[in-house]
């Protein structure tokens, strides 16, 4: 029953033979088992991912209503972007605000940001050193939705000179509705 060129060989051979046989054999079983474990977990990230997205897709459907007034409300009330002019009226609306809260305005700078599919922008860059109950009056009086103000970055930190006293560095976006 055993094959000629088995029967050939000394008993020896035949056990190195057989152990070079389940050695290929584990070897092969390992990585047929590897991959298929592996193909396993990109499949369970996989339908973790999809299953996270169709969430999101449920919440946004059952809020449908809310986004479309919203839509509208923007095509309604955004502002469109006459001039990059208005990064400096931005900037003058930064200032005033500051002055009503008695707020120390330092280094303003003023620019445009790029446009994206939603929105442009121009942004004024400003630090600013105060108490903090006034941060906090003029960051509620210069972000309000109807002005279509954002604050892109937001640093704050106590003065290290007066412990009474924050310094914050801020950049303040205006967003104007998109080219069309």
């Amino acid at each position: 029953m055993m094959p000629a060129w088995f029967e050939r060989m000394n008993p020896r051979e035949r056990i190195l033979s057989l152990i070079i046989a389940g050695v290929l054999f584990l070897l092969l079983n390992l990585f047929i088992w590897g991959k298929l474990l592996d193909s396993m977990r990109k499949t369970r990230a996989e339908l973790a991912v999809r299953k996270s997205t169709r969430a999101q897709q449920v919440v946004y459907l059952r809020e449908k209503e809310v986004w479309e007034k919203r839509d509208a409300w923007l095509q309604k009330f955004q502002p469109s972007l006459k001039s990059p002019v208005e990064a400096s009226t931005l900037l003058d609306q930064i200032k005033d605000a500051a002055a009503k809260q008695n707020i120390v305005i330092e280094n303003p700078a003023i620019g445009s940001s790029e446009a994206t599919p939603h929105y442009q922008a121009v942004f004024a860059s400003v630090e600013t050193k105060s108490p903090w109950p006034p941060l906090v009056h003029f960051l509620y009086d210069v972000q309000q939705p109807e002005s279509f103000v954002a604050f892109e970055s937001v640093n704050l930190a106590i003065d290290t000179a007066d412990p009474t006293m924050m310094r914050g560095k801020l950049k303040i976006a205006r967003w104007f509705a998109p080219k069309k």
